[in-house]
C-alpha cells in the first residue's frame, strides 16, 4: 500500500486524511483556523520540500468546493482587487523560495501558528477598498509561499465585523482558492514532481469536500470561545513539536 502513497505508512496516510476532513470542518463551520491545523500535522509527516504544494492542492479542493458552494454570496468588487495583488505576488515568489530555501520552511510553519494562535490579530474589515485588497492579496500571496497556512492573515484582511457570515464564507473561500491554485503554479515552475502524491491527494481532497459539506450543516451552531481557545492549544503543541524534531 506504500507504493501508492509516496513510501508513507499507513498510519501516517489515516492521520493525513482525517486531518483533511477535520480541516475542512473546522473552516467550515468557523470561517478560519482548518489550513494551520492541517499544515502543522502534514509538517510531521510530509517531506519540507513536498509540504507546501501539497497542502496547497489539498486546500485547493477544500476552498474550491466551498467557494463552489457559496458562489452566490461572493462580492466580485473584492475578489478582483485581491486578485491582482495576488498575481503580482507570483510573479515574484520563486525568487523568495531561492532565497529562504525549503529546509527551513517547517520551522518558519511552527513559528507562524505560534504567532497565529498568541500573536496580535487586528481585524482590518477593509470592505472594498481597492489599494488595501490589493496590498493584502500581495502581501498574502507572498506569505503562502513560504508558510502555507495564511487563512486566518486573509480573514483578518477582508474582516468579519459587520459582513453577512455566507458573504465572508465566499469571499474568503473565493480568495484562498486563488491563492491556493498560484501556489501549485509556481512550485510546479520551480520542478516540484507531484506525480507520486497523486492518489494520496485525490482522498485527502475528497475527505475534505466531506468535511467542508458537514462544516456547513453547522456554520454558526457551534460555540465559537471556548472552542477557539482549546483549538489554539491544540495547534500550540503542534507547532512545538515541529520545532523540536527540527532542532533535535
Amino acid at each position: 500500500m506504500t507504493d501508492w502513497f509516496a513510501d508513507l505508512s499507513n498510519i501516517s496516510v489515516a492521520v493525513l486524511l482525517i486531518s483533511s476532513f477535520l480541516g475542512s470542518f473546522i473552516t467550515a463551520s468557523l470561517g478560519v483556523g482548518g489550513g494551520a491545523f492541517l499544515i502543522a500535522v502534514m509538517a510531521g509527516i510530509v517531506p519540507p520540500l513536498a509540504l507546501i504544494p501539497l497542502h496547497g492542492i489539498v486546500q485547493l479542493g477544500s476552498n474550491g468546493s466551498r467557494a463552489v458552494l457559496t458562489r452566490k454570496h461572493i462580492d466580485k468588487r473584492v475578489i478582483l482587487f485581491f486578485a491582482l495583488g495576488a498575481l503580482l505576488a507570483s510573479g515574484s515568489a520563486i525568487l523568495l523560495l531561492d532565497a529562504v530555501g525549503t529546509d527551513f520552511i517547517p520551522p518558519l510553519i511552527a513559528v507562524f501558528i505560534l504567532w497565529l494562535c498568541w500573536g496580535p490579530m487586528p481585524e482590518l474589515g477593509l470592505g472594498k477598498k481597492p489599494i488595501p485588497l490589493f496590498i493584502g492579496g500581495w502581501l498574502t500571496t507572498m506569505a503562502t509561499m513560504v508558510v502555507g497556512a495564511t487563512g486566518p492573515l486573509v480573514s483578518a484582511w477582508l474582516g468579519r465585523t459587520g459582513v453577512d457570515r455566507w458573504v465572508y464564507t465566499a469571499n474568503f473561500s473565493s480568495c484562498m482558492t486563488l491563492q491556493h491554485l498560484l501556489k501549485i503554479a509556481v512550485f510546479g515552475l520551480a520542478g516540484f514532481a507531484f506525480t507520486q502524491w497523486i492518489p494520496l491527494l485525490i482522498l485527502m481532497i475528497i475527505m475534505g469536500f466531506i468535511g467542508t459539506k458537514v462544516g456547513l450543516k453547522v456554520l454558526g451552531k457551534l460555540p465559537e470561545k471556548h472552542f477557539k481557545f482549546l483549538f489554539k492549544v491544540l495547534l500550540s503543541i503542534l507547532a512545538i513539536k515541529i520545532l523540536f524534531v527540527w532542532f533535535y
